[in-house]
């Protein structure tokens, strides 16, 4: 290595410099002013002329000679290096990313240069201090039509994303895009995302598939690895979207849950149940039913939901307010809000009673208080019905020993009794609805705790205006002039919080409290000793009366 002094015109270009794409006018300039100003600052580097001749080739610093001619320099600097096996190509290169980045498209075509001349992926990675991934990604321009490369080195370049969708897109697919949207001398810029858009073809996703690689091979599907998606996912795609769909679709019927359906979907992407089906927003129940659909990204997807009961005489039932007076106009809650509350009270009074502590004499009270509810059935012999009977058995053995008599811990008990009770009070807005019994049951272990976040789009949307503003109460949250910018601010201000409604919360509404206690008053103590004469000389409770300690008010 040693300093010259050379004629700048005598100096020879490298074929095989990294840089091609040209500087700007201004950037000439301002070197041009800088070197006669105050000369070259950096002698370029130049190699001895292959061949044995007496002149040399710039290996890099192109424009400081080029400049240097402008400028009327007879005599530069150079410094003279030996020439290497690759021409001087990996040395060029680095000197150019550490003068000035160069841009995707000068890089990638250095990069092939490194590579015809032998150089492996994992070395120019190491050699040049990126990533592996960085190194394919941009190798993948060479899928990428020339008259589009030439305009992106000129500093027009599209996203990350853009340039995916484009090098993936076939050559012929890519020529007449370009033709349609290249850019003029009115418009010298380029809208990428037209070109990209009209080149976006639909990518099925290995990582949403249901099925394995057996089916995959059964359909035809080849998967491609997406080198541009992130490095932690699997990024296998394929753009069969038909045959993608068909074995998800038998991957479905094959791995279809007992008296489960296969759902079509709406302009939505929501599926589309039975008529009259109510979906279910909790943990669903043994009675439940299962419906697996494909969502817009082509993944299994599945819901629970329950077909209504079968109509009961008039006055059976209750409101699903619990007696709550029906205001004009729409309600604080939807019915499918007052659904959904229901779910999310059921799966938070079973947890609280899986899980709260809970006293024997409250478990007592408790089990006097399910036994209450209104969706249990009593078999006393006057009847045939053991509805809701036979699935409390298995909590009933776990109570008697081998000799048929009963034999128990206190810690099986409480467990037998939490089993009981989680089978029988429920709030879900069905025949299962246990009604107030199972609010008051709740309050009383703390049930409220358990219930879950219900700041979702999903719930929110069974609000009214009113009912959604007043949910802003106690936040930073503002109410909006439209209500989908309110509850999209409440979603994302509960996102990693929780939000109750007052109305989900277990302590029922007082009125209905002391509607309920005025119909079912307690039988005093005198009446259990002293029977009414129409009792005696029926030998049986009046009709209309019911057995055990409680009773319709008259």
């Amino acid at each position: 290595m040693q300093l010259k002094k050379v004629d700048p015109r005598a100096l020879k270009d490298n074929p095989d410099r990294s840089r091609r794409t040209k500087s700007t006018p201004r950037a000439d300039a301002l070197l041009l002013a800088t070197i006669k100003l105050v000369g070259i600052l950096q002698p370029p580097v130049v190699v001895p002329e292959q061949g044995g001749g007496n002149g040399h080739v710039i290996e890099f610093g192109h424009r400081r000679v080029k400049q240097a001619i402008a400028a009327g320099l007879d005599e530069i600097e150079v410094l003279e290096v030996e020439a290497s096996d690759d021409h001087g190509a990996m040395r060029s290169m680095i000197e150019n990313l550490a003068q000035e980045p160069l841009n995707p498209v000068d890089q990638w075509r250095g990069m092939e240069r490194l590579v015809v001349l032998g150089w492996t992926e994992e070395a120019i990675a190491a050699a040049l201090g990126l990533a592996l991934r960085r190194v394919r990604q941009l190798r993948l321009l060479g899928s990428v039509l020339p008259a589009m490369l030439d305009h992106m080195a000129k500093g027009d370049m599209p996203n990350e994303q853009q340039l995916r969708i484009i090098a993936a897109a076939p050559a012929g697919d890519q020529k007449e895009v370009w033709k349609k949207y290249k850019p003029s001398k009115n418009d010298p810029k380029v809208t990428w995302w037209n070109v990209s858009n009209a080149l976006t073809k639909t990518r099925m996703y290995a990582k949403h598939a249901s099925f394995d690689d057996e089916l995959a091979r059964a359909y035809g599907i080849e998967w491609v690895e997406d080198l541009f998606g992130p490095a932690d996912e699997d990024g296998r795609y394929t753009i069969d979207v038909e045959a993608y769909l068909g074995a998800q679709q038998e991957w479905m019927t094959n791995h279809l849950p007992k008296r489960g359906i296969i759902a079509e979907v709406n302009s939505w992407g929501e599926p589309v149940l039975p008529p009259k089906a109510e979906r279910v927003y909790g943990k669903a129940g043994k009675s439940d039913r299962v419906a697996m659909y494909l969502d817009r990204n082509g993944t299994v997807q599945s819901v629970a939901y329950r077909m209504p009961a079968p109509k009961t005489a008039q006055g059976n039932g209750a409101s699903p307010s619990d007696g709550a007076a029906e205001t004009q106009g729409r309600p604080d809650v939807t019915r499918r809000g007052i659904g959904m509350i229901g779910d999310f009270r059921t799966d938070a009074l079973h947890e609280a009673l899986r899980r709260a502590p809970i006293t024997n004499d409250t478990l007592l009270a408790l089990l006097v208080l399910a036994l209450a509810g209104r969706n249990i059935s009593i078999a006393s012999g006057t009847s045939d019905d053991v509805y809701g009977f036979a699935r409390m058995d298995r909590h009933a053995v776990r109570l008697i020993g081998q000799d048929g008599k009963l034999g128990f811990d206190e810690k099986t008990l409480q467990q037998a009794a939490r089993g009981a009770l989680i089978e029988v009070l429920s709030c879900r807005q069905n025949r299962s609805d246990s009604g107030i019994v199972a609010r008051i049951a709740g309050e009383a272990i703390g049930a409220d705790a358990f219930l879950p976040n219900m700041g979702t789009e999903e719930f929110l949307t069974c609000l009214s205006r009113p009912a959604l503003d007043g949910s802003c109460k106690d936040t930073s949250v503002l109410p909006r002039l439209r209500v989908k910018e309110t509850r999209a601010a409440l979603v994302a201000h509960f996102a990693g919080g929780r939000f109750v409604h007052p109305s989900a919360l277990f302590a029922p509404d007082a009125a209905a409290l002391a509607n309920w206690l005025a119909k079912h008053e307690a039988i005093p103590e005198n009446e259990k000793d002293e029977p009414s004469a129409e009792q005696d000389n029926a030998g049986a409770a009046p009709q209309g009366d019911k057995a055990g300690p409680f009773r319709e008010a008259a």
